[in-house]
């Protein structure tokens, strides 16, 4: 298995720091020192009224105010979160020369959909596969794009698939309280995609427990370690909520209870000391177990890809395992966190930058809510 040539999409709105100390009692500087986020891309859509109570209004005119104007109105248009996911892997796909019709899976890795029932059918239409393969959405959050990965080694070794579509996209700006500066710092949106391939010589791999495996070396992923801990949601939730609005339905005595208020979900809850010991804690001992199953040490590592979170989570991950700050791929500073996209994201510049080359070994780690987490131990090229 190989996987060759990510690429990302970001909306065209970026909100700086000093945008939000205009909405939040915020400043540059108190959110770059806790969090080394300096910008971030939002979507220019919908945004919840639950996650902005005082103005149930579009996101687009929410980032109009009179202060905001002379640089952006005239310029936002409704962008969609599909429209980003189906731009980046239309260049995935071109990249790596492979035609929509030798897809034989779409895997989109996403904790915000724009239909309730799922993305992936519309972006596999969008991209004009006419075989119809297989197409579903992973929900994990910000570990959504690394269990995209281990999912599509599975399919390929165990499925005989040859080409797997893996996007990772969130729109998490929707599902933020704009009001509350301990969470709208954080969250940018973006989408990521690589397609996944099969290699002439790979049957099965050791990391997935076959026996007779083939040499590791001709295999792209190396070894992979995946959990989840569905006590710590209580840390990390963005829980349905009834509509308060329609409590006059079902009013009338004749069923208690019906019919069903309308819901949706409530903005991110997050309890930020929590987790970051859990980062702290769980994504060092995930990369040094991966790297156990594969029969690696960590100075094997090229380079540290973990999800940007944080920067203050990426130094401490760092540290814990002795990689140099030089070695760890950080670009959170123009994008904040971006959930599943926000490991495409930051290797796409890097590839694009000369820093991560073919043959390189990439230590990549997810971790977010649910709560999940997981490593894995790649080979990029």
């Amino acid at each position: 298995m190989r996987s060759r040539l990510f690429k990302a999409q970001v909306p065209s709105l970026q909100v700086s720091n000093d945008d939000l100390a205009k909405i939040v009692d915020t400043t540059d500087e108190w959110i770059s020192v806790r969090t080394g986020i300096r910008n971030r891309r939002v979507l220019t859509g919908q945004l919840s009224s639950e996650c902005f109570p005082e103005l149930s209004i579009s996101l687009t005119v929410m980032f109009t105010p009179r202060w905001f104007l002379p640089r952006w109105v005239g310029s936002l248009g409704k962008e969609s979160l599909t429209a980003l996911a189906v731009e980046a892997s239309k260049k995935a796909l071109q990249m790596a020369e492979v035609d929509p019709d030798d897809i034989d899976l779409v895997l989109m890795c996403t904790s915000t959909p724009e239909d309730l029932f799922g993305g992936a059918p519309r972006i596999q239409k969008a991209l004009g596969c006419k075989r119809n393969p297989l197409a579903f959405d992973i929900t994990a959050a910000c570990s959504g794009f690394l269990l995209g990965l281990v999912s599509a080694a599975c399919y390929i070794r165990g499925g005989g698939f040859n080409n797997v579509l893996v996007i990772g996209a969130d729109a998490l700006s929707r599902n933020v309280d704009w009001s509350d500066r301990g969470t709208c710092i954080l969250f940018g949106d973006a989408a990521g995609a690589v397609v996944v391939q099969v290699t002439d010589l790979v049957l099965f791999s050791r990391t997935c427990g076959a026996y007779n495996a083939c040499d590791s070396e001709e295999d792209g992923l190396f070894g992979f370690d995946l959990h989840s801990d569905g006590d710590g949601q209580r840390h990390l939730n963005a829980a349905i909520t009834e509509n308060e609005a329609d409590s006059a339905l079902g009013s009338n005595g004749s069923v208690l209870g019906f019919p069903p208020r309308r819901a949706s979900y409530s903005c991110i809850q997050m309890n930020g000391k929590e987790v970051f010991r859990f980062a702290v804690r769980c994504v060092p001992q995930s990369i040094e177990s991966a790297l156990k199953n594969a029969g690696l040490t960590g100075s094997s590592i090229d380079w540290l890809l973990l999800h940007q979170a944080n920067q203050r989570i990426l130094d401490a991950v760092a540290t814990r395992l002795e990689v140099p700050p030089e070695r760890v791929i950080s670009n959170l500073a123009n994008y904040g966190n971006t959930s599943a996209a926000s490991i495409p994201l930051a290797l796409d510049e890097s590839v694009r930058g000369g820093k991560v080359q073919s043959g390189h070994t990439i230590a990549v780690a997810g971790f977010g809510a649910g709560l999940t987490w997981g490593s894995a131990i790649l080979r990029w090229g």
